[in-house]
């Protein structure tokens, strides 16, 4: 799967690195939530340094749609609440 991080780039992930990033995915919802926006901020980066720990960095010359894009590490509370607010699946950034 592609994972793109806006204003960053994109990595491939096998599909055994989900489970790890539906844990960080979890935090993020509960801090939306919440309304804590350091919270929010603390999980955000958590989950999208583990993209970038477990994937493969795709070239920047590769045309290749995104599976799955995520919001970088700088979103506010309210973009991730209305960002969320759109995945009509319910299931956090993360699908599974």
């Amino acid at each position: 799967m592609i994972v793109r991080i806006l204003n960053e780039g994109q990595w491939t992930l096998d599909d055994e690195a989900f489970a790890a990033l539906n844990a960080h995915d979890e935090e993020i919802e509960s801090a939306v939530e919440s309304g804590d926006e350091t919270r929010l901020t603390s999980a955000l980066t958590a989950l999208l340094d583990e993209v970038r720990r477990v994937g493969t960095v795709v070239p920047d010359d590769s045309l290749a749609d995104s599976d799955l894009i995520l919001p970088d590490a700088e979103a506010t509370l309210a973009e991730v609440r209305e960002w969320l607010a759109d995945n009509t699946s319910g299931e956090g950034l993360i699908p599974g």
